[in-house]
């Protein structure tokens, strides 16, 4: 299996309006599209750096992991899912577009145990 891990920096301004996205747009479609661990996002908490916890706002952090049973299904799925009208129309919709992601990081990882 290989997972993957998708990470996000969001506009804070409008992270409250892009949980309502999510939950009510993107992600009862996304489930049914793709097997979809988990999708989080960060709390108004202390946030730890380095080796500290700070009292400082968190970040706007959204992030979540995909199961793929390979890398070749992976590369197919993705395009199927990611390029279609129907991710289009709800996309279409997130608050503040593209411009509100400040990062977007991706990786893969394998399950150790």
């Amino acid at each position: 299996m290989l997972y993957e891990i998708r990470s996000y920096q969001f506009e804070p301004t409008l992270f409250q309006d892009y949980k309502v996205w999510a939950r009510t747009k993107a992600l009862p479609w996304l489930v049914d599209q793709i097997d979809l661990v988990g999708f989080w996002t960060t709390v108004p908490e202390p946030v730890w750096i380095d080796t500290e916890w700070t009292d400082g706002p968190a970040a706007a952090n959204i992030t979540w992991i995909i199961r793929w049973p390979d890398k070749a299904t992976r590369d197919v799925e993705f395009r199927r899912v990611f390029d279609s009208d129907e991710w289009a129309e709800i996309f279409k919709d997130v608050p503040g577009g593209w411009d509100s992601y400040l990062r977007m990081e991706g990786k893969f990882a394998e399950q150790l145990a």
